[in-house]
């Protein structure tokens, strides 16, 4: 394996006989580039050279990632809904239930002492998901009037790498963690899906209609990029 010293990065080359163009990958906090076999390694520095920035973007954006701590689901952490923080308060209840009250995210749980972080956790998850539904539901439909646009349903799912999606039946699913985001951020994702029923497709006639509802879209956009890691329970 060969490496190759960037401008504060070290970059690791591989090469792979079912590879037929090179990729850059940024895991970890590590740098990696995936060659063909025969590819010259003029050619990767120069790879390496012109994808600098973005590289080094990246890496920022994972370190800052790994240096969030985890949470414990304790009372005193703090959760985020729609860009505001509430204070979690976890307390005994008859059954499990969550609500706000005076800036507090209140969870009962059954036994209190038992601590069970995985199980608070599973429930803030299930309150976050409701929350979605409901929020982003509305916002779809109030934005949709204002675009001219009718989805045709409006889905909360789990993604991995994907803050929505837009089917070509006028179909929208959201990512249920995007409820997590400032409420301009939700919006510029709601506008973003809206407009693909216009436009299937990222082309300039697409970006002109985004633009039109969101003219500060830039900006949104590029905060969930480098923030959106964060988006986490």
């Amino acid at each position: 394996m060969n490496f190759i010293q960037g401008n504060g990065f070290v970059a690791a080359v591989t090469r792979s006989s079912r590879r037929t163009t090179a990729v850059i990958k940024i895991r970890h906090g590590k740098v990696s580039v995936i060659v063909p076999d025969r590819f010259p390694m003029a050619r990767i520095e120069s790879l390496v050279l012109d994808k600098s920035r973005w590289i080094k973007e990246k890496l920022a954006i994972q370190n800052d990632i790994i240096a969030i701590k985890p949470k414990q689901f304790v009372s005193g952490e703090s959760f985020s809904l729609l860009g505001q923080e509430h204070v979690l308060k976890v307390e005994s209840g008859s059954y499990p239930a969550i609500r706000l009250h005076q800036g507090e995210l209140v969870v009962s749980v059954k036994d209190k002492i038992a601590n069970d972080s995985l199980k608070i956790r599973a429930q803030l998850i299930k309150w976050y998901k409701q929350q979605a539904e409901a929020e982003l539901t509305e916002r779809t439909g109030r934005l949709a009037d204002i675009i001219g646009v009718k989805p045709t349903s409006v889905n909360i799912k789990s993604f991995k790498s994907s803050w929505g999606n837009c089917s070509v039946a006028g179909g929208i699913n959201y990512n249920w963690k995007l409820v997590i985001a400032p409420e301009r951020i939700v919006d510029y994702v709601v506008i973003h899906e809206l407009c693909h029923i216009l436009h299937h497709n990222h082309s300039p006639a697409f970006w002109r209609a985004v633009v039109k509802h969101c003219h500060d879209y830039p900006e949104r956009r590029a905060w969930l990029k480098i923030n959106g890691g964060r988006l986490e329970i």
